[in-house]
């Protein structure tokens, strides 16, 4: 019995310390690169909607009846097309008059002049007085003013049987007819209907004051010129599309930023050849935000954020994960870019940014970062401060 209490607290003992201890976990194995290196451009993101730069309602010119209408609602239309044809019969008398008016007065005038040159003959010959002859010079200055109102009068029946024959202002597209055919319209009151035009088109947004003022900046710097003064390349995107396939110039920027709204209006100028691109569309656009520079870019899994710093883990010399606070800016296929915080040649720590702690001991792997041409990021609505939406590797 004895032999057996001793052979336990033997067993005890070896258990409660007579043993080795538990070796340590070996360090966790992470991949490293250094950032890729490219020359890259900011996109800035906006959204807006595409504008007619002509958008007219075409009104009545002379009173009258619908005689004609000469389209079809919705087509496409050329300038000076005919559209509509109100009774010309009245303004065609009407010209006939003035034109009989003009003959009248023609014939008076010649009249005159001939009465005056005898005047004056006999005036020289002192055979009549002084005053008569001043009275066939009168005469005849108001036949000729009389002939001048005449060819006034034609004038303005010309133009009113003109203004019977309403046509296309400019090329683009009609809407539908407001009149139809034996309708009564007024001088400058009926509508008669709309004509937009198309190519080419406005894409019209707005943008945040910041970055306007940003943009204020880098032309004061020489960076990228102003939008008011430089036809800065924008990229624009349908509602149903996932690539840019719509390329404008910018050609407005508004004279004062909107107190209520803190922004400013302008708009590019985009080519649409075959009309496709229609006056209401819902756009997102993106307008160069930057000159070229040198730029790093690492992918998003190796940037952490804590609380509001995004980190980055570098591997020190003696291969202990070190946090680098950095500036990140736009996405560039699809890898984000780093402004500031990172060297050339330091070694990012790619994979396994969860479960690292500062300063741990990690085993370093080579990789590579690996950028994908294909993946660009959604564009996002201007926000303030200024951050870029995207950017493109030149």
């Amino acid at each position: 019995m004895r032999v057996l209490a001793g052979f336990v607290a033997l067993a005890a003992l070896s258990a409660c310390g007579g043993g080795q201890p538990p070796a340590a976990p070996p360090p966790p194995e992470v991949m490293v690169a250094t950032p890729l290196q490219r020359e890259v451009v900011d996109w800035d993101d906006y959204t807006g909607r595409f504008v007619a730069p002509e958008d007219v309602e075409l009104r009545a010119r002379v009173n009258g009846v619908i005689t004609a209408v000469h389209f079809r609602d919705g087509q496409d239309v050329r300038k000076g097309q005919a559209l509509f044809t109100i009774d010309p019969r009245p303004y065609r008398a009407q010209l006939m008059q003035a034109q009989a008016q003009i003959a009248r007065a023609q014939a008076a005038l010649n009249n005159a002049r001939q009465v005056t040159a005898r005047s004056r003959a006999l005036a020289s010959a002192q055979a009549v007085s002084a005053e008569e002859l001043e009275a066939n010079v009168a005469a005849e200055r108001s036949a000729a003013a009389d002939l001048a109102a005449g060819r006034a009068s034609a004038s303005q029946a010309m133009l009113n049987l003109g203004f019977t024959t309403v046509r296309a202002p400019f090329s683009g597209r009609i809407s539908d007819r407001k009149v139809s055919i034996g309708d009564f319209v007024a001088e400058g009151q009926t509508v008669l209907t709309r004509v937009v035009s198309l190519n080419p088109i406005w894409f019209e947004f707005e943008g945040a004051e910041a970055f306007y003022l940003k943009n204020l900046r880098q032309d004061q710097r020489g960076e990228r010129g102003s939008s008011r003064t430089t036809a800065n390349p924008v990229q624009i995107q349908l509602a149903d599309e996932n690539e840019y396939r719509w390329n404008g110039q910018m050609a407005f920027l508004d004279n004062a930023v909107d107190p209520n709204s803190g922004t400013i209006r302008a708009h590019a100028v985009v080519a649409n050849p075959t009309g496709f691109l229609t006056p209401g569309m819902f756009g997102r656009a993106r307008l160069l935000g930057s000159g070229s520079y040198r730029a790093m870019l690492v992918p998003d899994e190796a940037i952490v954020t804590d609380q509001t710093r995004r980190l980055v883990y570098v591997l020190s010399k003696d291969n202990k994960a070190t946090p680098r606070v950095v500036e990140v800016g736009a996405r560039a296929e699809g890898l984000r870019i780093v402004r500031d915080g990172l060297a050339p040649t330091d070694r990012v720590i790619l994979t396994g940014i969860g479960r690292l702690q500062p300063g741990a001991t990690v085993t370093p792997k080579a990789g590579k970062i690996t950028p994908d041409a294909t993946k660009q990021a959604a564009p996002t609505r201007p926000i303030d401060p200024p951050a870029s939406g995207q950017a493109t590797v030149q």
